[in-house]
């Protein structure tokens, strides 16, 4: 494997630094959801046409439902939602750490790279393929933008946060 670290390529101290630099990424990929959606509201508008629902709350609403029998009410949803995206921030984070410390050819691109797999593997393929999205070819390319941009931020988070803990670890 391609090795050439400043710290020692523990598995485990990778996969610790990428749950926290996705949970780190996950917020500020919301921000800056925020903060694009304040500047055009395209996205929102796509939201909307959804039924309201982002897909995270329809994951939610959908395990809640298939797994334990329960419909999530509305103040159930904001919490469900939110801790889909944080999970599925974290889980791609740790799965990038750990990997980051087999070999260093993944953190090329400062994460970026990485938060764009993440997008093309989510946001194109399996949030459609599970009926939680319209198919790709039937949304705005100005939302598959705004979506791959706000994943490149996540990406690239991920990789700071996961490098500077891997640096004190």
């Amino acid at each position: 494997m391609h090795r050439s670290r400043p710290y020692d390529g523990n598995v485990w101290k990778g996969l610790a630094a990428g749950i926290a630099g996705g949970l780190v990424a996950s917020l500020v990929m919301n921000q800056v959801q925020k903060l694009m959606m304040k500047a055009s509201a395209g996205a929102k508008g796509e939201q909307e046409k959804n039924g309201g629902e982002d897909a995270t709350v329809k994951a939610a609403a959908a395990v809640s439902s298939g797994v334990f029998h329960h419909e999530l009410r509305p103040q159930e949803k904001k919490v469900a939602g939110p801790a889909v995206h944080y999970a599925m921030g974290a889980t791609m984070g740790a799965l990038y750490g750990a990997l980051a410390e087999l070999d260093t050819r993944v953190t090329t691109g400062a994460g970026v790279p990485f938060g764009t797999a993440v997008w093309l593997g989510a946001d194109e393929v399996a949030v459609p393929a599970l009926g939680l999205s319209k198919p790709p070819t039937e949304t705005p390319a100005s939302t598959h933008a705004y979506a791959l941009a706000s994943h490149a931020v996540y990406g690239l988070t991920t990789d700071l946060v996961r490098r500077a803990l891997r640096q004190v670890m």
